[in-house]
């Protein structure tokens, strides 16, 4: 679903360099020294801890779809900050960098990580910043293609507390590889500013995050178990993995209003924390590839989901945009072929089998009603009503969430529950963002 407004052998060198050192990882086609994650994307840090992921984005290439954003332009001499909110705490951390889409080296002149001042914009609480190095060193360029994990630095962080970071941009940076729909707010600046406490610097601002893929923890609340009050902890984070509504497409900016959001929430309250990550991408397709919507669901299944540090369950929500865009008027994915749901089920098949490869748990999700919307058509509606009865009765995934009847108008099934709706027919409002985590069986995940 989607918003209608919108090698060569110098570089493999360099990145093999680049892995040599203690804490620094490097991955991508320029990478071929990188040092391999062990199950279910895990690595340890260099205490022996396991890493786990806390937050997430899926990268993708520059576009200027949706509303404005920098991607296309890239960044020269200017510091960019953004803020994220992590779901599981550690007394240590690190980033995750990526430069997927480029086509030239990437340099890093200096990178810092904070706790988010609250209420603060792009202030960061007094004290908390840390320097972040790359294998000892302050500044990297991270090869075209490839991404990286910072060294790990001391910092308390709990679940659900926001921590900002900052990278300056000193060179001229070209088209950023970027998560498009952020539906929170990230700042620029012109000149160095990565140690700056206050944010009166940062002038300009964005909902879109720029090279910025992880936020990965360590110790403390990562590696302790249960909490105080809190059931024996499960296996792993959950990714939840899909387009524009795992996106959290038409939720509240800087409110933390995705369902993966009320995922995490819920449960924590129920006494069974684990972290959630997004791996969502507005407009994405399982099978076909697009310019502004990312690489298709089976392509980029490994990188954004499977591989994460320390993932234990995926939840696939994903085929809407396949049959609904050959309905749509909209000119941003076109031609737009006409997928049945034998071809659309072929397709979860795959991302089925990556996961059980990787020994991972997956869980299906039946696609949401769309009566109503652009998407929505006598052949769109048929291919969907086939594909979510192959998963209630394949037994094909492990486990399944019937986000089509737990969101559907009792007056109308074909259309989402006008409580729920964001007001386009497809997409939930916060309301139902909450539904649908509470749609979720936990015993399942």
């Amino acid at each position: 679903m989607f918003s209608r407004t919108r090698t060569s052998v110098v570089a493999a060198t360099a990145a093999l360099a680049l892995t040599a050192g203690l804490g620094l990882t490097v991955t991508g086609a320029h990478a071929s020294g990188s040092k391999p994650s062990g199950p279910s994307g895990s690595s340890e840090s260099s205490h022996g801890s396991a890493w786990t992921a806390a937050w997430a984005a899926s990268p993708q290439r520059a576009s200027t779809g949706f509303k404005p954003n920098w991607s296309e332009d890239g960044f020269s001499g200017q510091t960019l900050r953004q803020v994220v909110r992590v779901t599981e705490g550690g007394d240590r951390a690190r980033i995750r960098l990526s430069n997927a889409y480029g086509t030239s080296p990437l340099h890093i002149a200096g990178a810092t990580i904070a706790r988010t001042k609250k209420g603060g914009g792009a202030a960061v609480e007094g004290g908390s910043v840390r320097r972040l190095t790359f294998e000892g060193r302050r500044s990297v360029a991270i090869p075209a293609h490839g991404q990286l994990s910072s060294d790990q630095v001391g910092l308390d962080l709990k679940p659900f507390e926001s921590v900002t970071v900052t990278l300056h941009l000193a060179r001229t940076t070209g088209p950023a590889t970027f998560h498009a729909q952020s539906f929170a707010t990230s700042y620029r600046a012109d000149g160095d500013h990565v140690a700056d406490a206050g944010g009166g610097a940062f002038d300009e601002s964005t909902e879109s995050w720029y090279f910025l893929s992880g936020v990965d923890v360590a110790g403390g609340g990562a590696a302790a178990g249960a909490g105080a009050g809190e059931k024996p902890r499960r296996s792993g984070g959950v990714v939840l993995f899909g387009d524009s509504t795992t996106d959290g497409f038409a939720s509240s900016t800087d409110r933390n209003r995705r369902w993966s959001d009320a995922l995490a929430e819920r449960l924590a309250d129920a006494g069974t924390r684990r972290p959630v990550l997004n791996a969502g991408i507005g407009g994405n397709l399982v099978l076909n590839d697009s310019a502004w919507y990312g690489e298709r669901g089976t392509a980029r299944f490994g990188r954004d989901a499977l591989d994460l540090p320390g993932v234990g369950t995926v939840v696939v929500l994903e085929g809407l945009n396949d049959i609904g865009f050959s309905e749509s008027d909209t000119p941003t994915y076109k031609p737009a072929p006409k997928v049945s749901a034998a071809e659309l089920i072929a397709g979860h098949r795959k991302l089925i089998r990556a996961a059980k490869k990787k020994g991972v748990r997956v869980v299906g999700a039946t696609l949401l009603p769309l009566g109503g919307s652009d998407h929505y058509g006598e052949r769109a509606a048929k291919v969907s009503d086939e594909f979510n009865a192959w998963v209630r009765t394949s037994g094909e995934y492990d486990a399944y969430v019937d986000f089509d009847r737990a969101l559907a108008d009792s007056a109308d099934g074909e259309r989402m529950a006008p409580e729920y709706d964001s007001g386009d027919h497809l997409h939930p409002n916060d309301a139902g963002y909450r539904a649908m985590a509470h749609a979720v069986n936990l015993e399942q995940l």
